[in-house]
């Protein structure tokens, strides 16, 4: 349990303590510290008060620690009266009677009560073995994580990083659904106050303020902090002895959804070997978007380390890379894009440039759209995409760039023909500088084909994903605004049914393509019982080789958002 000694208040006031004394006897939620380095909180039921003489307790709930108390041994009360929490001086037991079952004690009446008045600082911190899950609700997502500490007026959860999409999109309190081990189950409203990114990991620590509730929410808030700091206690020592366990944490059985925790294991959800390599990539552009949102640059140290990542990995196996962008459905759709036009632009400009280049185009690639956390969210929320909405959000183009302060290894004409040029058109209809022609450079257009390819495959709020047939009827039907040497070079290079892919077979079979031939004939195909993005858990056996023989024909492409 956290507090800071000094934030303590004493009360001499007796009508005060009185008072407390009597909310304590009301509501409940009292616990007996010893007055030991390894004191424990233990819950006890505080039933009378005879003002400037005594306490009476009910000490049944910890009738092995009475040959303590007997013998002389120093104790306190706690609890919360009034909104505050109430910490008695050491008592004593004066009397101990056993009647009807239960073990009633008197013992000094306080002269003085200890009130913490910020009691959000009073916070019970869970031990490693301690597992709390939290769902975190934003629309139509939600997101497990764990609970790491708890106090009356907050919380700190620890989330995968997929959660900064919907911390940023939140416009409001976000429902948390708590869920102890055995079974307790406990909702509430809270706001993201403060987040730290642990991106080795893949996690984010954010801190919750509640949103006040009434004085049930209170009641039951303070009894999951006592029993939290009542189960911690019992890990202090590997010797537990006589301890008893809190009932929150006792498990009735094999633990649902105990797979599904946090860190590195939810690595193992994804769908491929290279999948999972990639979302280390994922998870820094998860840490750099919250990191901006917060007033901070772009990490240049962290985005040369990645970036050559993605180098490294495109060297070692091409196909592999391409598909395991299709493989990252957990994450925000801005991280996704991210690396997904990354990765395509590296693969289709990037093979005859010197290393240092080829870097500087995946790390604009990589951050080209981050910009957009800086740019109010309710403009993705518009019902109507007008022209006031387009002109505010163009401005994440220049927001960005003005974040590449640290930054000084990346080529500023690469950075700017990338992030700057992506979303300029050869018609001058783009944005931000409404540039057209010969002001946009090769690789400007370039950038362009593969930005719209990889938007146009995902679901948007106004329309769903397309197949890659459909986009290249559009850009074809657009060359006012794309360049119709880079859109055939985009379909000569990555073919009419491009890795990753959902293809469906004359079989009546659909399998994710993994590797074209030289003529875009499927050799290698992830069958996928469900017509759903790519995961571990809902793909089936690779068909290598012959694949007509095995499946037939393709006879189309299945859109899907990944």
């Amino acid at each position: 349990m956290v507090a800071q000694q000094d934030e303590y208040e004493t009360i001499v006031n007796t009508t005060v303590i009185e008072s407390l004394l009597n909310t304590l006897i009301e509501t409940g939620g009292v616990s007996l510290c010893l007055a030991t380095p390894d004191a424990r909180p233990e819950p006890i039921v505080l039933m009378e008060q005879y003002v400037g003489q005594a306490l009476v307790m009910n000490l049944s709930s910890v009738d092995y620690l009475l040959h303590h108390l007997q013998g002389g041994a120093a104790f306190y009360l706690r609890g919360q009266a009034q909104g505050k929490v109430v910490r008695t001086p050491l008592l004593h037991l004066t009397e101990t009677r056993h009647s009807g079952g239960r073990f009633l004690c008197c013992s000094d009446y306080p002269e003085a009560l200890d009130v913490l008045q910020r009691r959000e600082s009073f916070r019970a911190e869970l031990r490693m073995g301690m597992v709390v899950l939290v769902g975190l609700h934003g629309g139509n997502t939600a997101i497990k994580g764990e609970l790491r500490d708890l106090s009356q007026d907050g919380c700190q959860l620890e989330l995968p990083m997929a959660a900064s999409g919907v911390l940023s999109e939140a416009s409001g309190p976000l429902k948390l659904a708590f869920t102890f081990p055995d079974g307790t189950y406990f909702e509430v409203l809270g706001n993201a106050r403060h987040r730290k990114t642990d991106a080795e990991r893949h996690l984010l620590r954010v801190g919750f303020n509640f949103v006040e509730g009434g004085a049930e929410q209170e009641r039951q808030i303070w009894y999951f902090v006592c029993e939290i700091e009542r189960e911690a206690a019992r890990y202090k020592k590997e010797d537990q002895g006589d301890r008893q366990p809190s009932p929150l944490f006792a498990l009735p059985g094999k633990r649902d959804g105990a797979s599904e925790l946090l860190g590195r294991r939810d690595v193992k959800r994804y769908a491929t070997p290279m999948a999972r390599r990639l979302v280390k990539v994922a998870a820094y552009l998860n840490a750099q978007l919250l990191a901006l949102q917060q007033g901070s640059d772009i990490d240049g140290r962290q985005l040369s380390r990645y970036s050559d990542r993605i180098l490294d990995l495109h060297e070692e196996d091409r196909e592999a890379l391409l598909f395991a962008s299709r493989c990252l459905f957990p994450e925000p759709l801005v991280v996704r894009h991210g690396i997904a036009v990354a990765i395509h632009l590296l693969d289709l400009v990037g093979v005859s440039m010197p290393r240092e280049l080829r870097k500087a185009i995946v790390a604009s690639g990589l951050i080209h759209d981050l910009g957009k956390a800086l740019v109010p969210q309710v403009l993705f929320k518009a019902p109507h995409f007008e022209a006031r909405h387009r002109e505010a959000m163009s401005e994440h183009v220049q927001l960005l760039l003005d974040r590449l302060n640290n930054c000084q290894w990346l080529s500023a004409s690469i950075a700017q023909a990338v992030i700057g040029g992506i979303n300029e058109r050869l018609d001058g209809s783009g944005y931000p500088g409404g540039l057209s022609g010969a002001d946009l450079n090769e690789l400007s257009k370039a950038s362009a084909v593969v930005d719209v390819v990889e938007a146009m495959r995902r679901d948007r709020t106004d329309r769903p994903a397309k197949t890659v047939q459909q986009i290249y009827r559009h850009l074809l039907q657009h060359p006012n605004q794309f360049d119709m040497r880079w859109i055939k070079r985009y379909i000569e290079h990555f073919k009419g049914l491009p890795v990753g892919s959902l293809a469906r077979f004359s079989s009546q079979q659909q399998g994710w393509i993994l590797r074209l031939d030289a003529k875009g004939n499927p050799t290698e195909v992830l069958l996928a019982p469900q017509a759903e993005p790519p995961m571990r858990d809902n793909v089936g056996a690779i068909v290598q080789g012959n694949v007509t023989e095995r499946l037939g024909r393709t006879i189309g492409e299945v859109a899907i958002s990944t």
